[in-house]
Formats: structure tokens, sequence, C-alpha cells
């Protein structure tokens, strides 16, 4: 190895040759050190870039998630509404064909109600108001 060492350095001593080799050996080790400083550098770069990114990207996933929520809201209480009325038709429908008044039947009879008592106590007030008629005396026999 150093007879080869030697023919590549052609005219150089030993001393010379050790030299250059431990210069070239010296440059190396700073180039990788550069190397690694850089690599560092750039490193903790790409690592804030990446954290950058990564929040974009969940901002817009929570912002798509929140949309997909909110549209599957709102199929799912348009369709508790419809199933909400069905069933109230179906059940008006049986209690109709057993013969059970509704609502609007109990409010209409109470309101007829309320008439005639009003008119009832009219008539009332107004039979008291006007004096009996005399009945003629009875003689006495």
């Amino acid at each position: 190895m150093v007879k080869k060492l030697k023919t590549l350095a052609g005219g150089m001593t030993e001393n010379q040759l050790v030299a250059t080799v431990r210069e070239s050996a010296q440059q190396i080790w700073l180039a990788g050190l550069g190397a690694f400083a850089k690599a560092q550098d750039e490193g903790n770069k790409m690592f804030e870039s990446l954290v950058k990114e990564g929040e974009m990207i969940q901002a817009r996933t929570k912002k798509v998630a929140a949309e997909k929520m909110a549209e599957m809201a709102g199929k799912a209480t348009g369709t508790w509404d419809k199933l909400e009325q069905v069933f109230e038709e179906r059940v008006a429908r049986a209690m109709a064909s057993l013969g059970v008044p509704t609502k609007k039947d109990i409010d209409a009879l109470a309101k007829r109600v309320a008439d005639l008592t009003a008119q009832v106590e009219k008539l009332s007030g107004a039979a008291a108001e006007k004096p009996a008629p005399k009945r003629p005396a009875r003689k006495a026999a």
C-alpha cells in the first residue's frame, strides 16, 4: 500500500505525502461536519415547514368534517320530521276510525257551549228583570 501511495505521489517525500494525506483527511472531515451542520439547519427548517403544512391540512380536514356533519345532521333531521309526520297521520286516522274526536272537534264544541251559556245567561237575566205577570185573584166561594 505504501508503495502504491509513493507511485501516486510521484516525487514527493514520505513526510510530504503524510502531510498531503493529513490535509486531505482534514478537508474530508470538515466537509462532513459542514454537511452535518447544513443537514441539521435544513432539517429544522424542513421540520418547521412540515409542522405548518400539517396544521393547514388539519384545519382543512376539520372544516370538511364539520361540513359533512352538518349535512348529515340536516338529512337526519329531515328524515325524523318525515317519520314524525307519517306517525301523526297514522295515529289520527286510527283515532278517527275509532270515533275519537279531534282537538279541532273539541275546540268547536267548547266554543258552542260557551255561546249557548252566554245566551242562557242573557235570557235568564232578561227574565229576572221583567216583573212576573199578575194572576187574577180568586173569588172565595
